[in-house]
């Protein structure tokens, strides 16, 4: 199709923008280091995950093409690799330019080669005495068997000398009492890493051989782990897979330098790993050690402004916050606002409240030490329903998930696993408690990232408190069909997926279709993490054909191009790449008032989220809320500092100032000076209250104080009145 691309080279792209950030001049020195080694590991986690589904793929069906693009699983592997290695010399570029402009700074990674000889000798010594006793080198050779490689860890390999064939050293780097980072002076900016030390002195591991060639080497294996269940014995299996995981197949080798020919043939043949999978890298092969520098100089230039999370300005302290949400619906937004000070604040308060009944909640990424779990414990503890739906199969966090689901049996707490084929990806809350009369009260939070402490303060994302009974209903609905492994077939006012979201996703476009064709302004707008779900894309394409106005923000893969003639010539896709990750989803349907339908939840518009998960989207009812989401929404379409847009041949590029001494508008700072901004009005509208009192409770006082005379006729006045009467 003439407008889609393919969903892998999308996503490189977007990683691609990820790395532009490691050079943009906007950036202190050590937030670009950063960028260069968050691309690093994006990359690492897209090997794992769609490289080793499209290495399976490739096996199990050869013939099958991808939608969009029409390529074979061996196509797109190769239109990868292409991409990958064009992009590696703009990596190593970064991190030669970063390090070197903070030299001026007193940082310095040092090779072996450009270390004092007073340096040379102490990392010798270093070497025998601090590496070399926790260490060991393997010799492997046809009649050795080679060594299992484990993902994504260093190894020094080394060619040896053999009077027949190829015979190889392997030294592990790593090990138990291991510091990567090796101080040479400055405090610890002048470096060297521990692997380059090994690298060097790797020909002591083997005194009986002579080294011929060396080089570091790092393996990358696939993560594509599938499993499905419901019970109790669905845990026991995914530990089982967590474990086989890491022994899955090799989709990736990264070697640190040129090496031998024969002897990298030779670790490929013995890995399975074919030639066009081998990728060479003049830069640290894990620049993960980068975030340490972090902590050696905190000179302000070399950093981000800082910025802490402030109290939401919605909220009051001296309520407690399931009253304030009954009395009105609030509107939560992360970075900006704290979530230890709203959505942790309203867990632990409901956990010691005799009045709550029960608290039901999906759980899917958690923070390793988690203030919500303890929340949940304690309110079970207390004798209150805790039913949690705490999904196992969330990629990369299974063994954390594992864990935190024994832990919260241990306290009592009802533990389900979800739908047996699906997961549950959705960010919902249910709180029941008593109310006056007998009755009962609902509060249901519907949000769109992660109740995570720690990433709640790195990404942005939106969270919607309500008492609506029609929503609480809804939200039962859900956690009974979690429980019994069903799905909601309809609702009354939530979006839940598989079978209630795409459908009314697809219908409320229509409407706006059918606005535009009878002449009237059709607007659809959505904000989404990524775009690949092909019937929402072909809707949309139908929508822009209609006359609709479509305005898109995709911070990740968008397999749809806009500005394409007779297709999308009325679509607009911008990605906002920047200090935060960019995670809420919002979903505007309409600019009429009241007609306008506006949504946030946890799905993408991808198939696996709009018909393969169980995702919750929530109206946006309020009018005071829908008018911030709204401007948050206006404030994204002005960014020209970290948006790009996406253009019809495919490109991204930045958003060129129109005049010279055009204001420049970064969307993520300005949301953070509005939370300052509405934290502060506040305390001022606070105190400015607080006078007013003070000064009314004065005014009498004041009157009586102006005569003593008028003071003592009133008194003898009132009494005579009584008298009289």
């Amino acid at each position: 199709m003439e407008y889609l691309e393919n969903r892998e080279l999308s996503w490189l792209k977007f990683n691609k923008r990820v790395l532009e950030e490691a050079t943009a001049p906007e950036n202190p020195l050590l937030e670009r280091l950063s960028f260069s080694a968050i691309y690093q590991s994006n990359l690492d986690e897209f090997f794992m995950v769609r490289v080793g589904k499209l290495t399976d793929k490739a096996k199990s069906s050869p013939k099958r093409t991808d939608p969009n693009s029409g390529m074979t699983a061996a196509q797109q592997l190769d239109a990868v690799f292409t991409a990958v290695r064009r992009l590696q010399p703009q990596v190593e570029e970064a991190y030669r330019k970063t390090m070197k402009e903070l030299s001026a700074n007193g940082f310095c990674h040092v090779s072996f080669d450009m270390a004092t000889p007073e340096e040379q000798t102490f990392l010798e010594l270093y070497f025998k005495r601090e590496i070399k006793p926790f260490i060991s080198g393997i010799v492997v050779n046809d009649a050795m068997p080679f060594p299992f490689l484990k993902n994504k860890e260093i190894y020094a390999a080394v060619q040896l000398a053999a009077k027949k064939g190829v015979s190889i050293g392997i030294i592990p780097v790593s090990h138990d009492r291991s510091e990567r980072m090796i101080p040479l002076g400055n405090g610890g900016k002048r470096f060297i890493l521990e692997e380059e030390v090994v690298l060097r002195f790797a020909h002591l591991m083997f005194k009986s051989y002579k080294v011929l060639d060396r080089a570091l080497i790092r393996v990358t294996r696939s993560a594509d782990i599938i499993a499905s269940g419901r019970g109790a014995e669905f845990r026991d299996r995914m530990e089982e897979l967590v474990l086989q995981r890491t022994k899955l197949e090799p989709v990736r080798l990264e070697i640190g330098d040129d090496f031998s020919r024969d002897a990298l043939d030779y670790i490929c043949r013995k890995l399975k790993v074919k030639n066009s999978c081998v990728f060479t890298s003049r830069i640290p092969l894990d620049l993960s050690y980068v975030y340490q520098l972090q902590d050696l100089d905190e000179s302000p230039e070399l950093h981000f402004v800082r910025r802490t999370p402030r109290k939401p300005a919605a909220l009051s302290d001296t309520k407690p916050v399931f009253a304030q949400v009954k009395a009105k619906d609030i509107l939560l937004s992360y970075p900006f606002e704290s979530m230890n000070l709203s959505f942790i604040r309203l867990l632990q308060e409901c956990a010691n409240d005799p009045k709550v009944v029960s608290i039901k909640i999906t759980l899917y990424r958690l923070a390793r030490s988690s203030k919500i779990i303890e929340a949940l414990c304690t309110a079970a503890e207390q004798g209150k329903d805790v039913l949690v739906m705490i999904e196992l199969r969330a990629r990369f966090d299974e063994a954390n998930n594992i864990e935190w689901s024994k832990h919260l049996q241990k306290a009592g707490v009802r533990v389900i696993y979800g739908p047996r084929d699906f997961k549950a990806h959705s960010k919902l809350l249910l709180i029941t408690r008593k109310g006056q009369g007998g009755g009962l009260d609902y509060v249901t939070q519907i949000g769109t990232g992660n109740y995570n402490e720690k990433t709640s303060a790195i990404y942005t994302d939106l969270m919607l408190l309500t008492a609506d009974r029609a929503i609480a209903e809804d939200a039962e609905n859900v956690f009974r069909s979690l429980e019994n492994g069903t799905f909601i077939e309809n609702a009354n006012k939530l979006l839940v997926s598989p079978h209630a979201m795409r459908p009314q996703l697809l219908a409320m476009m229509d409407e706006q279709i059918e606005l535009a064709k009878s002449g009237k302004k059709g607007y659809i707008a959505a904000k989404v993490n990524s775009l690949c779900d092909k019937v929402i894309m072909a809707k949309l394409a139908e929508a822009s054909q209609a006359g609709v106005k479509v305005e898109l923000v995709v911070r990740g893969l968008c397999c749809l191009i806009p500005g394409v003639p007779g297709y999308t010539e009325n679509i607009t896709v911008r990605s906002i790449v920047g200090r935060f990750l960019e995670h809420s989803r919002i979903f505007i349907f309409g600019t009429d008032g009241k007609a306008q339908k506006i949504y946030i939840g946890s799905a993408d518009y991808m198939a696996r989220n709009t018909v393969r998960r169980v995702e919750v989207a929530a109206p946006v009812e309020d009018e005071r809320l829908r008018k911030r989401i709204r401007e948050l929404f206006a404030a994204l379409m002005r960014d020209n500092v970290k948006a790009r847009i996406l253009h019809s041949d495919g490109t991204y590029s930045h958003i060129e100032l129109r005049r010279e001494g055009d204001t420049k508008f970064n969307s993520q700072e300005y949301f953070y000076e509005l939370a300052y901004k509405r934290l502060e009005d506040k305390k001022i509208k606070q105190e400015t209250l607080r006078q007013n009192r003070g000064k009314a409770s004065e005014k009498p006082s004041a009157k009586r104080g102006k005569s003593a005379d008028t003071a003592e006729k009133a008194v003898p006045k009132r009494g005579r009145s009584k008298k009289k009467s």
